[in-house]
């Protein structure tokens, strides 16, 4: 990661330079930055800390979360906790149970996973003096994933996992260039996203449906910094935020009645309890490389 900034950002630094010398060479070289062009945006996506995710509950099914799974004992079934990440095994990090020695904290649950991020665009700026308006739309994926565990005393995991299988966008774009061939720029507009949506459980006795949209309207927002290099080609470097509000998504826990989640007399349903995520919203940062052919 660390050797493709560097490379990226020698990049940027040497590119006015050649510009300048190729606009300076040839009088058929145009400047400015308006028309129609087409390119690609790749780079590495970043999720922001989770650790404080966990899995919600809806006992008497009267769309409201926030009751607490008891055994039948009165106890909290959900007492080892949560993560904010993939379960790697039954127990809780640094959970015992009668048939488990105790785990070294920190184990048990995978980090989420950051990644790269590859998308095709096409675009048009106008130019006016120094000021550059435009629009901007793309299609394309990014490879991160997000996850949710919690632990039962049973011992079991549950664990809610979400990933993208496609992500379009379409954004304003305006920015500033002091001499028609470096470009500093904003950049926001709505994006569109298909959201995976699966759930696992170590447990075999209830059964788990889920149900929900998979596809989410969202934003996007950042800026950059772009560069010309001879008539039709730029470069650059650029920030941009994802944000999809993903709250719709239920697992509904059912099967023999008198477990946990189907006991009518620990505050429950027979019909049994549904589960979502504390965290719904799926947000990451891009890093990320762009290059355009201009006509």
């Amino acid at each position: 990661m660390k050797a493709y900034l560097f490379a990226a950002g020698a990049m940027l630094a040497a590119t006015p330079v050649l510009a300048q010398e190729s606009v300076g060479g040839d009088p058929m070289v145009s400047k400015g930055f308006s028309g129609i062009y087409v390119g690609a945006a790749g780079g590495y996506d970043v999720q922001p800390n989770d650790g404080g995710s966990r899995i919600l509950f809806d006992r008497n099914l009267d769309g409201r979360f926030g009751d607490s799974v008891l055994t039948a004992t009165g106890g909290n079934a959900f007492a080892p906790g949560f993560c904010g990440g993939g379960a790697t095994s039954a127990n809780a990090p640094g959970a015992t149970s009668a048939n488990a020695p105790a785990l070294a904290a920190g184990t048990g649950c995978r980090k989420d996973r950051d990644a790269w991020g590859y998308y095709g665009r096409i675009g048009f700026d106008h130019q006016m003096g120094g000021i550059v308006v435009g629009v901007v739309g793309e299609f394309g994926k990014t490879e991160i994933n997000d996850s949710v565990s919690g632990f039962s005393s049973t011992p079991a995991n549950y664990v809610m996992y979400r990933d993208i299988s496609w992500e379009a966008g379409i954004r304003a774009r305006a920015g500033f260039t002091p001499n028609d061939s470096t470009l500093f720029y904003g950049t926001f507009g709505p994006g569109y996203a298909r959201i995976n949506r699966e759930f696992s459980s170590s447990q075999s006795t209830n059964t788990f449906t889920g149900r929900g949209d998979r596809n989410q309207f969202g934003i996007q927002g950042g800026g950059g910094i772009e560069q010309r290099i001879g008539n039709n080609f730029s470069v650059g470097l650029e920030y941009l935020y994802h944000q999809y509000q993903d709250n719709d998504y239920r697992v509904r826990v059912a099967g023999p009645a008198g477990t946990p989640f189907t006991n009518a007399a620990n505050g429950g349903t027979v019909d049994g309890t549904d589960l979502r995520r504390s965290d719904d919203k799926f947000r990451w940062h891009s890093l990320r490389a762009t290059a355009a052919f201009r006509f």
